[in-house]
């Protein structure tokens, strides 16, 4: 079994950044992919960034790309999220994903571990 504890959420202006952690315990998740996702208030999860176990070819959903960035410590067990000039439009909860598979997939449904999600505001 494998958990997953997302921190860094917060409060921050617009223009501002933030940098999430995804810390995994219960197994190595060395050799799978790892996601970010994101749900806003009455709308559906989005995927937003995703990382193979070697950290190459990451992948970014078009409204993060050239402002978000993913990164994997696999020594630490750990993926981050740095978000840098944030939006009002990015403020939801952000949720680390894990899959069984080295795939990196904008999909939900192929990932197969979750946490429970960690909340950033961007005021305006």
């Amino acid at each position: 079994q494998v958990q997953l504890v997302e921190s860094g959420g917060g409060l921050v202006q617009a223009g501002g950044s933030l940098r999430l952690s995804c810390a995994a315990s219960g197994r190595t998740l060395m050799s799978n992919a790892m996601g970010w996702f994101r749900q806003a208030p009455g709308k559906e999860r989005e995927f937003v960034a995703g990382i193979s176990w070697s950290g190459g070819t990451p992948k970014y959903a078009d409204s993060v790309l050239g402002r978000f960035t993913i990164s994997r410590d696999n020594a630490k067990n750990t993926v981050y999220l740095q978000m840098n000039t944030l939006k009002p439009e990015d403020t939801a909860v952000y949720y680390c994903a894990a899959s069984v598979l080295n795939i990196v997939s904008a999909s939900s449904i192929t990932y197969n571990y979750w946490g429970r999600g960690t909340q950033v505001t961007v005021s305006s």
